[in-house]
């Protein structure tokens, strides 16, 4: 095969899809929907912070840079995250920094940028990980509504 032509991949084309959509989705819930709060132990206060992305096994967040949260949120530090579906209830998850990372958004806002590890041993886990479940199901079945009157699956 010549170098000028090239095989295109459709299941790497897909599954980048997939991740645009699960994105974009999580995004939609984490902006509009679920609110979440961190608990610092040392001081027992709640704030809120931003979540950005989450997975199986960690997620990633950003809370407002000071020099006061880059000296809380240190490697190996861990958080209780509070994830509040409504205003009265919450689940807790368990988050243990793996890194952190400064960062000025396109505002000129700056941030310090966390990630971290969950602590899968909880019992509240075993929710978090349907809920983190069903954003990554949703993300490949979802479809545009484009007015269809019937449903079309793939």
């Amino acid at each position: 095969m010549s170098d000028d032509k090239k095989v295109v991949d459709f299941n790497e084309k897909r599954m980048k899809n997939i991740e645009q959509k699960r994105r974009t989705f999580e995004r939609v819930v984490f902006q509009e929907f679920l609110g979440v709060y961190t608990v610092i132990d040392d001081q027992g206060a709640g704030f809120p912070i931003k979540l950005l992305d989450i997975s199986k096994v960690g997620c990633q967040f950003q809370v407002p840079f000071s020099a006061k949260a880059k000296n809380q949120f240190k490697g190996g530090t861990e958080l209780t995250l509070k994830l509040f579906f409504t205003k009265g209830s919450y689940l807790p998850a368990v988050v243990t920094i793996r890194h952190a990372s400064e960062y000025v958004d396109q505002q000129g806002d700056a941030w310090l940028r966390l990630g971290g590890e969950f602590d899968t041993s909880l019992p509240s886990f075993a929710a978090l990980s349907s809920f983190i479940n069903f954003i990554y199901q949703y993300a490949e079945f979802s479809c545009l509504d484009k007015g269809e009157s019937k449903v079309f699956f793939l």
